[in-house]
């Protein structure tokens, strides 16, 4: 009896965060005379005029190439950097560790929006204007911070029990880490380039600034079409903001499966 108020508010808490969210995906299916309405309707024959409508939209794929490449390079630039100084921070001592750390921690809780100017200004002078890959450098700078000090967690959670064992078994560090601590860190990659996606991916301030030219949007610039001479197209919006939220929910349900299981199970040595 003791668990029914906490589980009915936890409900109620789920029902307040996820009808937006219904809202979305339902009024993207209304006809066009019932998405706005006096009188919100929750029974209705779906359709698909409005997808139709956001996805004709000129140069829709140039935009989804855009964000994709944008997106992927950054997480993965910044998997790979964060995971080689993620492990020195934890690893390793040297002079100027705990001023890294500071430093880490301070880019992290700065809000990014500081940066847009600055970036305008380098972009111009270095002449990178509505170009992908300096885009793609700066979503690496934005996600960097979070990765390592995410990662960090994760490597001080493995027994370094367990790389000594290995290094007392012939291997390298560096072996020691591909075989031993890398396989372990599964989970925290994964959450990790999870959080990293979904922050490159909704990003829509920096490329408004630095990316003019169609050819260099991304899609958070595409949700911004839908306007006609009479007003928003909410029919078509709320379809392209159904389209853009997909491959961030169908990424975390194929993570979330394999984020989760022991650290370091069955890892120690017999």
């Amino acid at each position: 009896m003791g668990r029914i108020w906490p589980n009915a508010l936890a409900l109620v808490l789920a029902a307040f965060f996820v009808f937006p969210v219904y809202w979305m995906f339902s009024t993207s299916f209304k006809p066009a005379t019932e998405v706005l309405t006096k009188t919100p309707t929750f029974v209705f024959t779906p359709t698909f005029e409005h997808y139709g409508t956001a996805t004709d939209v000129e140069l829709f794929w140039t935009f989804v190439r855009n964000s994709v490449t944008v997106t992927v390079g950054a997480v993965l630039l910044a998997l790979v950097v964060a995971l080689a100084a993620s492990f020195a921070i934890v690893r390793m001592r040297f002079r100027g560790r705990k001023g890294l750390v500071l430093a880490v921690m301070m880019a992290q809780l700065a809000p990014w929006e500081v940066m847009v100017i600055v970036m305008y200004l380098i972009a111009r002078d270095a002449q990178v204007l509505n170009n992908i890959g300096f885009l793609t450098l700066v979503y690496f700078v934005m996600v960097l911070p979070f990765t390592i000090w995410t990662l960090k967690g994760f490597i001080a959670a493995v027994p370094k029990e367990l790389e000594e064992a290995a290094m007392i078994d012939g291997c390298s560090r560096t072996q020691a880490f591909v075989r031993v601590i890398f396989p372990l860190l599964a989970p925290g990659l994964m959450s990790t380039s999870l959080f990293g996606f979904i922050t490159a991916w909704n990003e829509f301030a920096m490329v408004l600034v630095v990316n003019k030219d169609p050819e260099a949007y991304t899609l958070p610039l595409w949700l911004t079409q839908f306007q006609t001479a009479f007003g928003n197209d909410w029919g078509a919006t709320m379809a392209a903001s159904s389209l853009f939220a997909v491959p961030v929910l169908l990424l975390f349900l194929f993570l979330q499966r394999r984020a989760v299981g022991g650290l370091s199970a069955g890892a120690v040595k017999g």
